[in-house]
Parts: C-alpha cells; structure tokens; sequence
C-alpha cells in the first residue's frame, strides 16, 4: 500500500520517517518529496508497505501523531484522476497569438509599446 504523509517537519530525514513506519511492518520504500531547484523538503512523502493490514495499523496509529513538534497527516495514497493532474504545456490559456497576450500585429515582442518610433 502507498501511503501519504503530509505536514512533514521539513528538517524530517528519510531514515527518521522509516523508523516510525517499521514500527509497525516492514517498509519496502520511503520517498520525501524535495524542491527540484532547492533541494528542500517540501512537507510531505510517500512510504509504500507491502503488508496492508500493517499499512493500516501504520495509517490508524500515526494519523494526527505529533513529529518534532508538528501534528501529521497520514493516508492511503490514491492516485488522482487522469483530468486533474496539472498540465505543463507551455499554451498559456490557448491563445492562438503564441501566449504573448493581446499584441495585435502577432511577435513583434521588440517593440513594447513605445508607439511607431520609425517603423514606417
């Protein structure tokens, strides 16, 4: 089972989550979720247990538990649905001009707005 846990301390190592899950079963892995551009925790992580009534205890036990001073969430993990993950494709609002907004005459993105100034 994966298995959610949010409001992490962000001082939280991944050897310290998995000592308080294998508390209550064996614990295949232990993910803490890291800015890609910092390296800093971003407050939560998954621990996957192949033991589900383990699991359970583990999910029943430390829901709301309290680590170095903050109270944690812990949940099965369920997989969003395929029409709510976030999008990354550069169409900022699909707007056929690029994504540059309302400039009429297309890419011209070198004249910003500084009337004629000699074009003509």
């Amino acid at each position: 089972m994966n298995i959610f846990v949010g409001s992490l301390p962000f001082s939280i190592e991944e050897a310290d989550l998995r000592e308080s899950f294998e508390a209550y079963g064996a614990v295949d892995t232990v993910k803490i979720i890291t800015d890609k551009f910092t390296g800093r925790s971003k407050g939560f992580g998954f621990v996957e247990m192949s033991n589900d009534d383990e699991a359970q205890k583990a999910i029943d036990e430390l829901n709301g538990a309290t680590v170095q001073g903050r109270a944690i969430v812990v949940n099965k993990s369920e997989p969003k649905p395929e029409g709510e993950r976030r999008s990354f494709n550069n169409n900022r609002g699909g707007d056929s001009r690029g994504g540059y907004g309302g400039n009429s005459r297309g890419g011209d993105r070198d004249n910003r707005g500084g009337g004629d100034r000699g074009r003509y």
